[in-house]
């Protein structure tokens, strides 16, 4: 039972296949079809097995044990998110560094969607326990036993052990019998098997919900089409013919809407069957599902996943030590990736992807200081928290607070009862009733203090009840029952809660003035008589509490068993076959688990709103963009899933609706996860080339918004990220425009980033330029006592003049920047000046001396403690004064330092420190002093450190080497160690050894 997963490669601007890439890609699949841990790791996450690679046809092989398995590939699969892994999974760091190259390309995967279909439902049978639709109504019974169906109803089969028939239960009636194999289908989504079973429905369905075919929602105005006389409060009297304003949604299936006569002005519940919205110009029906408002505040994203966690990041990882710790020449770990194409991925730069935006205009327009300044405090500002969702602000400062005096003698006195009386009697809804409503209970401690216990509150509320019904005071009377019946459903008192909520009920003759209390009254009643199963009671009141909760947009939770009733709905949505009211109910399960925290619960049905959101996107329905990525972005960063995670943010498309996740987000979440993915090489490089396109977006946004201190931040990370993958040209580009920003922000800003960018000139060979800039440098920090800065400067540009020739010049300053960190018992720049000072004098031939140099840096390292960055410099040191030793013919002594140099780089666990070393020590027991067993060990280490770097091609190229070495020992080791795929010696092993 195995299914083929085949993906193409294709160029968006040639529509149709890109061969290079594509050829690529077949490479990358060819070197792991012998070792395919890392694809086996991402299909596992992906929920799939694999079978096996078939390169040559750019197929997986997979397959599925269990119904979940089917359920979850399927779902990620439809999300886009199986393309988006593989391409993580198939390309080089050299592919995302070019931009114009990421944005144009596109992978699509394809599988056999019946052969899935059919294993689906051989699982299904196989469990023989599942849901199903009538396809046709089964109305006579053959015999006493048999279950009568309509078509399309749904019904729970279990497979009974008898060939035609099955034993099913009715979802609507609850009855059961015997269905007839023939006469069900099980539902076709795997997400709804899985609802159904979980989430059992416990007072039947509704005949206030009906099936639609339509996605169109009704806005807008429409037209009585009858006479109609209230027999409820809350309805809505009209004549044939009067124009009736739908408030929120009209959905279709529904049985009621909220309507506002535009001839009386009140508003009240409409039967839908007495307008006819299509008749009427005025009504308009679209497929929009959110309001604006409900969508800013549903892209909120929660905890640390918002906006000002991931400026936090970019800023932290902008950060540089160039101003106080010295450089040793031209050291720079940039032969991380030393294939990659520098020039293609400039080229890419200059065709007009980063440089077309707003490079051309960059230097003339940038902001003023208090634009910075506003941008940091508006620009950057953080999202509100998920529990903030649709909730409008009171201000705090005038709320007010009501003493609880339980004084025998005061609560006779209904004067004492006055101040609390008057407020909640006000007619209809005002900002500072949002703490009674709302679902964490902040009454409790911003409108009433004073009471030692909540029954202390209870006895105040009660005898405040008692004066507001005396006082026929009835919005009071309403709203403190109201309060009473919450404070029973959190001590779970659930049939006093109901008293007190039909009594309110009962009082309410205008509800609609303030409708989140109107709604959350029905909402905790419908609740409790779902709890209760009061089926009746539950039945009667359904119909309208859905057209409070999804037909009006921004509803406020005020309890956490509104779920229940949520969940109803939405299972009355998908046995009706109604979309149309299943993704507004799904949006509101989310937003409900989400405020309520439950992050494990909540991520199928968000992922299944991003499912149907899809899907109707898909469709061309123009519906508004809900945009559910970064919720599950964030939901599978918390369940540790980091490539759907990274596939997830990837596909996000940031908005300009207000509150959104923007650029910014987008680019520190993919950094986060990216980091996750690619560990090993993150330790000699914190920046993936994966957010190359990312960070460029999000400093194309900061620019457009004037956000100066995150652009330049950003600059300055895209400068870091090309630097350390070799591609120096571009880190010069961002370099450079960071400076520019910063001269704008501040002295010290523009200083270190004017230090970076000399930096970068003399690294990629623009001495002079490096030389100039260091001078300027150097002039204005004359009117400043900062020895650490100044013996920086003095340092780089001694390795300025040093490339320029200039010898003497390049020794005078050498030897400031040596005082300078004496001066300041700096032992790390004073290591640093001397191996600089080691490499002047080995450039002019002058080995003894520089040895002197080096020996005196090297016993400086081993003085301190230094951190990652310190011992890399150590090992480069050891392996210059090695080197050195080499050419002096003291074979012994060099031996002594490069196995030093390897030690030091096993000790700190660097991966290019330790490559760096043994590729030195396989060519110094290769050509300087011959000796094949060392070779061996030392070539076997490579090994591993090319496994560990998932560098494909060193690994072919070392286990060639290695198999003519063990041939030259006139041995069959090597044939099996080219079996195993070059198991390797341990670093402990290693370490004993040296």
């Amino acid at each position: 039972k195995e299914i083929a997963l085949s993906f193409s490669v294709k160029s968006r601007s040639g529509q149709g296949l890109n061969h290079p890439l594509q050829e690529a890609a077949r490479k990358k699949l060819w070197a792991l079809e012998n070792d395919d841990k890392d694809v086996c790791t991402l299909f596992k996450e992906l929920s799939a097995r694999l079978v096996c690679i078939q390169a040559q046809e750019d197929r997986f092989l997979l397959s599925f044990k269990t119904i979940e398995e089917i359920w979850k590939f399927s779902t990620y699969l439809a999300l886009g998110y199986v393309a988006c892994c593989l391409e993580h999974l198939l390309f080089t760091p050299a592919y995302w560094l070019n931009c114009a190259l990421v944005e144009d390309t596109e992978i699509t995967v394809t599988i056999d969607e019946d052969r899935m279909a059919t294993m689906y439902l051989g699982l299904l049978l196989q469990e023989g326990n599942f849901f199903a639709r009538a396809v046709l109504d089964v109305l006579t019974e053959e015999e006493d036993e048999d279950l009568k169906l309509y078509k399309n109803e749904l019904v729970h089969v279990k497979d009974i052990g008898h060939d035609a028939k099955w034993e099913g239960t009715s979802l609507s009636t609850d009855q059961r019998g015997l269905v007839t194999v023939t006469a069900i289908e099980p539902l076709p989504h795997p997400f709804y098997q899985w609802f159904l079973k979980n989430y059992p429905m416990t007072c039947g369905t509704a005949t206030q919900i009906d099936g639609s075919d339509s996605l169109q929602i009704g806005q807008g105005r429409c037209r009585a089409t009858v006479d109609h006389r209230r027999t409820e409060w809350d309805e809505l009297s009209f004549c044939k013919g009067d124009v009736i304003e739908v408030q929120g949604f009209l959905i279709p299936g529904l049985q009621w809407f909220v309507g506002k006569s535009v001839t009386t002005g009140t508003t009240g519940f409409v039967q839908t069957k007495y307008v006819h919205p299509e008749t009427d110009e005025q009504i308009r029906k679209s497929p929009v599902f959110f309001s604006e408002k409900e969508v800013a505040s549903f892209l909120q994203v929660p905890c640390n996943g918002s906006e000002t966690h991931y400026s936090s990041l970019l800023c932290e990882l902008a950060q540089t030590d160039i101003a106080s710790v010295y450089r040793l020449d031209g050291f720079e770990p940039v032969a991380v990736f030393s294939q990659t194409p520098s020039d293609a991925v400039v080229q890419g730069l200059k065709d007009g992807w980063t440089l077309q935006g707003w490079g051309r205009q960059a230097t003339n327009n940038l902001p003023t200081p208090s634009d910075s300044e506003m941008s940091t405090l508006d620009g950057e500002s953080s999202s509100s928290p998920t529990e903030s969702l649709l909730l409008p602000e009171p201000d705090d400062l005038d709320d007010p607070k009501f003493f609880i005096d339980l004084n025998a003698g005061h609560m006779e006195d209904s004067d004492v009862f006055d101040p609390i009386l008057s407020f909640l009697n006000q007619d209809g809804y005002v900002a500072h009733f949002q703490g009674l409503y709302d679902i964490s209970f902040s009454f409790l401690s911003s409108t009433f203090y004073g009471f030692s216990n909540e029954e202390e509150l209870v006895l105040y509320l009660e005898t405040s009840r008692n004066w507001a019904k005396k006082s026929h005071l009835a919005w009071a009377h309403v709203r403190i029952c109201f309060l009473l019946g919450r404070l029973c459903v959190k001590r779970a008192k659930f049939s006093q809660a109901r008293v007190y909520f039909e009594e309110a009920m009962s009082a309410m003759d205008k509800g609609f003035e303030d409708l989140p209390l109107l709604t959350s009254l029905y909402t905790n009643l419908a609740a409790i008589y779902l709890k209760q199963k009061m089926k009746q009671k539950f039945l009667s009141v359904i119909g309208k509490v859905a057209a409070l909760m999804a037909g009006l947009p921004g509803h406020c939770f005020s309890s956490e068993n509104e779920l229940e009733v949520m969940l109803y709905i939405l299972r009355e949505a998908i046995a009706a076959g109604n979309t149309a009211l299943e993704v507004r109910a799904s949006f509101l399960v989310v937003r409900l688990f989400l405020q309520l925290g439950k992050y494990d619960e909540v991520l199928p049905f968000a992922e299944h709103l991003q499912f149907l959101c899809a899907g109707l996107s898909s469709q061309g329905s123009g519906a508004l963009s809900l945009g559910t990525l970064p919720i599950l972005s964030y939901l599978y960063d918390k369940k540790y899933l980091p490539h759907i995670a990274l596939a997830s943010a990837r596909l996000y498309s940031p908005s300009s609706t207000t509150g959104a996740p923007t650029p910014i987000w987008k680019a520190g979440f993919i950094l986060k996860n990216a980091t996750k993915l690619l560990k090993v090489q993150e330790r000699s490089c914190s920046i993936p080339a994966v957010a190359c396109y990312y960070l460029n977006c999000a400093q194309a946004f900061s620019h457009e918004k004037r956000m100066v201190s995150t652009e330049r931040a950003l600059c300055a990370v895209l400068s870091k990220m090309y630097l350390k993958h070799g591609v120096v040209q571009a880190a010069v580009h961002y370099s450079n425009r960071a400076v520019a920003l910063g001269k704008v922000m501040s002295e010290e800003e523009a200083f270190e980033s004017s230090l970076s960018l000399g930096w970068m000139y003399a690294l990629n060979g623009q001495l002079e330029k490096a030389s100039e800039m260091m001078l300027g440098l150097l002039r204005s920090l004359r009117q400043t006592d900062s020895v650490t800065q100044d013996g920086v400067v003095h340092n780089l540009l001694a390795i300025a003049l040093k490339g320029e020739g200039q010898v003497q010049k390049s020794a005078e300053n050498y030897l400031w920047a040596l005082n300078k960190a004496r001066e300041t018992g700096n032992k790390r720049n004073q290591a640093v000046a001397l191996s600089n000072f080691g490499c002047l004098a080995l450039s002019c031939g002058a080995n003894h001396l520089a040895e002197c140099y080096f020996l005196q840096a090297v016993r400086l390292y081993f003085e301190f403690q230094g951190g990652d960055d310190a011992q890399m410099e150590l090992v480069q040191v050891l392996l210059w004064l090695a080197q050195s030793r080499v050419e002096r013919s003291k074979s012994e002594e060099s031996k002594l330092f490069y196995e030093l140099a390897l030690a030091v780089a096993l000790m700190s666990r660097n991966v290019m420190s330790q490559l760096h070393a043994v590729e030195s020590l396989c060519h110094f027991y290769s050509k300087v002093c011959p000796n094949t067993d060392a070779c061996i060990v030392y070539h076997e280490h490579q090994l591993s450190l090319a496994q560990q770097l998932q560098d494909r091609e060193m690994e072919g190229q070392l286990l060639q080497v290695l198999g003519q070495l063990y041939q030259s020992l006139h041995t069959t080791r090597w044939v099996k160690r080219l079996e195993r795929r070059g198991g390797s010696i341990s670093n402990g092993t290693l370490l004993m050894s040296l």
